[in-house]
């Protein structure tokens, strides 16, 4: 358990460093050239960008193998969220990687990941702040739903840039004889994207009702 609790500090610990160097560079970025800086925000940092999200991965065998008690099916739907609109949809579109909305995504991304972890490494230590437990479940409620609005925006924009160039569209050989057509495939994940949003968020307010009402009753018993 000692080993373990000392492993999920230490991915929580890295995962706080990369989503704080990412949230301070933005907003430095942005107090010193203005929206001149918002073009080339994926190239300064989408190389940690990437990575942070690779490394979420991680949290779904977290949750298989039994050491984060966090549900499933809702973490697994956000982290392939995140997956596919970085991977699929930004990193292979360059055209969009310039777009304000990808900017507004990161900023949303890693304000709410920087939150998150600085709960989840002081709940590691069995240490919980009550306005930090706030803010982590009730931050998430408001966010979240903004940020899936920011991903459908950007999968919109980048139909375009799908459509002409033809990118992940392919014509299966004999004796399939089927093309898929991949902004198809987009509009149709656009609708998925909307479902999962009303289930995340509905588990979201669960989670931040019974947190706060534990957190509640140690405030009172201590």
């Amino acid at each position: 358990s000692f080993t373990m609790n000392t492993y999920l500090f230490m991915y929580d610990l890295m995962q706080f460093c990369g989503h704080s160097w990412i949230f301070t560079n933005m907003i430095i970025r942005f107090m010193s050239f203005g929206k001149d800086s918002i073009a080339d925000t994926f190239y300064s940092i989408g190389l940690v960008m990437r990575l942070c999200q690779l490394l979420s991965i991680l949290e779904i065998l977290h949750i298989l193998i039994g050491i984060d008690k966090s549900r499933l099916i809702p973490r697994c739907l956000q982290i392939t969220e995140r997956v596919i609109v970085l991977f699929v949809v930004i990193n292979s579109q360059e055209e969009v990687q310039g777009k304000y909305v990808v900017c507004l995504l990161f900023f949303l991304w890693n304000l709410l990941d920087v939150v998150r972890y600085t709960y989840n490494m002081l709940a590691r230590m069995e240490i919980y702040y009550l306005p930090l437990t706030w803010l982590n479940f009730s931050l998430c409620i408001l966010l979240y739903p903004l940020s899936v609005l920011a991903k459908a925006f950007a999968i919109f924009v980048s139909l375009p840039y799908f459509e002409s160039f033809g990118t992940y569209s392919i014509k299966l050989p004999f004796p399939f004889a089927i093309s898929i057509y991949f902004p198809y495939v987009l509009k149709m994940y656009l609708l998925v994207l909307f479902i999962g949003m009303c289930c995340i968020t509905h588990t979201l307010i669960s989670e931040r009702n019974a947190h706060l009402r534990r957190g509640n009753i140690k405030k009172k018993r201590s």
